[in-house]
């Protein structure tokens, strides 16, 4: 098992603050414990039972309190299932599966097995985005359409963040705090209580640090699915410049958006995913 948390305090104080957020859920909701060969994954569904499935995949250091502001909109016509990836700050099984082979596409796999889900639907965001797109390319008859917000494995990581980032670290809490609003693109002014969530989190939480696989020209030509991307020009993590370029180029069916004065966390798509969600269909 991979020691995510640095300390049982910090991993004590990281799920209180999910179980706050899950308590306030807008939407009625089950939580859901699914049973997979690689860990039990945490599920939260919402959404009528009978309702197409959207499946939902949150970035690194998050869970499914990602969605909270979505939830509300795509549950009235979805049966949403926020998944927590497996080894994030979430309900799930701490284990981090190597991401260069077909482990986390058959952890999915069991996962929609387990939800009684022949295919989906996927949102994924950041790592949960690289996420997704590795099961479309892997599983595409599982998956009926993709809506990518900042994904990972398309365009380079980038890192010309990094060394501001380890001088910030030097000031404590209020460089934490720094930290996240360079990494992120969030403001004080406007996502405070975000970043005070982003904070906690990092706080106790030790991310992934291997660059994510980048997906081949031939992966992105080959999939048959309808693909929606959202990317922010300011992304710092990112190329997302690369990234809208590759998926415009390569992707058969894609919807590219970037979103002006904007860094890596993409917030305010509701609409825009709904949209996308509902008016398309497999090709």
């Amino acid at each position: 098992m991979t020691r995510i948390y640095t300390s049982d305090r910090g991993a004590a104080a990281v799920r209180e603050r999910y179980r706050q957020i899950l308590s306030r859920w807008p939407v009625p909701m089950e939580q859901l414990r699914i049973d997979t060969r690689h860990g039990a994954t945490f599920v939260v569904a919402s959404g009528p039972a009978g309702a197409p499935p959207l499946v939902l995949l949150h970035g690194s250091g998050a869970n499914a309190a990602t969605w909270s502001a979505d939830i509300a909109s795509w549950a009235t016509r979805f049966r949403v299932y926020a998944v927590d990836l497996l080894g994030e700050a979430g309900g799930s099984d701490p284990v981090r599966l190597p991401l260069d082979s077909d482990d986390i596409a058959s952890w999915l796999d069991d996962v929609l097995d387990g939800l009684h889900i022949d295919e989906a639907s996927f949102v994924g965001m950041s790592l949960g985005g690289w996420t997704a797109l590795d099961y479309a390319v892997r599983r595409p008859s599982r998956v009926t359409r993709l809506s990518l917000l900042c994904p990972g494995g398309i365009g380079r990581q980038t890192m010309g963040w990094l060394p501001k980032v380890m001088l910030l670290k030097m000031f404590g809490t209020r460089g934490r705090r720094r930290t996240v609003s360079l990494v992120t693109g969030l403001d004080d002014a406007r996502h405070s209580s975000i970043l005070d969530e982003v904070v906690l989190v990092f706080e106790h939480f030790r991310p992934r640090t291997e660059k994510l696989p980048i997906f081949s020209d031939d992966d992105l030509r080959g999939l048959p699915m309808p693909v929606q991307l959202i990317v922010g020009d300011r992304d710092a993590m990112m190329d997302s410049a690369e990234t809208a370029r590759r998926v415009s180029a390569l992707v058969p069916s894609s919807v590219v958006t970037v979103l002006p004065d904007t860094g890596h966390a993409i917030l305010g798509q509701t609409a825009a995913v709904l949209e996308f969600s509902v008016s398309t269909r497999k090709a």
